[in-house]
């Protein structure tokens, strides 16, 4: 039995490793071509984005600088004629709205059979809205009464009270009763000097 070496060179791996340091190595480029050109992408967006918010500000500082200006040629009384303007605007508005119709409807559902109403007058009052003063004739305090609780329920009037109240000639109880007319049964303007 022979038992020496008779290769005249020792069998190494050298290719298995040779593949496995070429594969790392195309690992660690392709990593780093891929880091490197993060980096530019994200340099040039964050140069742009500088840029742009430079630009961003410069533009705001200009834009307060003219509402400075324009807040200094404001003329205060040209402010006040638009504003009383505008105020007969929305006065025009509030009467066009009234319709006289869906309130005599409003009191025909409401009016007990002992009442008849004399006359109606609506208002505009700016921050009220429509303001009713109602004249009725009725045989005595209870169907007034009466006629305010139906008139409530609605919905349509708000802070309803009697005004005035007096006896006529035919011996009748005259009241006199005051009241915001809310037609579409909204919210009334808050009363002034009431807790908000």
């Amino acid at each position: 039995m022979i038992r020496t070496n008779l290769a005249t060179r020792p069998f190494y791996n050298e290719r298995s490793v040779q593949m496995l340091l070429l594969v790392v190595a195309i690992v660690v480029v392709a990593a780093t071509s891929f880091n490197a050109s993060r980096v530019l992408r994200y340099s040039r967006s964050d140069t742009q984005l500088a840029t742009q918010s430079a630009r961003d500000e410069a533009r705001a500082a200009d834009l307060r600088q003219q509402a400075a200006q324009l807040r200094a040629t404001v003329d205060v009384k040209q402010v006040d004629f638009a504003s009383a303007d505008a105020k007969q605007a929305n006065d025009l508005i509030d009467r066009r709205t009234f319709s006289w119709t869906d309130l005599f409807n409003r009191f025909e559902a409401t009016l007990p059979d002992e009442v008849r109403i004399i006359s109606v007058r609506p208002r505009a009052e700016r921050g009220q809205g429509i303001v009713l003063v109602i004249s009725v004739a009725a045989r005595g305090v209870d169907d007034v009464n009466q006629f305010m609780s139906n008139l409530e329920t609605t919905g349509a009037f708000a802070r309803l009270r009697p005004a005035e109240e007096h006896l006529n000639e035919h011996g009748e109880l005259e009241s006199v009763l005051e009241t915001i007319y809310v037609p579409s049964g909204g919210k009334p303007a808050p009363a002034e000097g009431a807790a908000r």
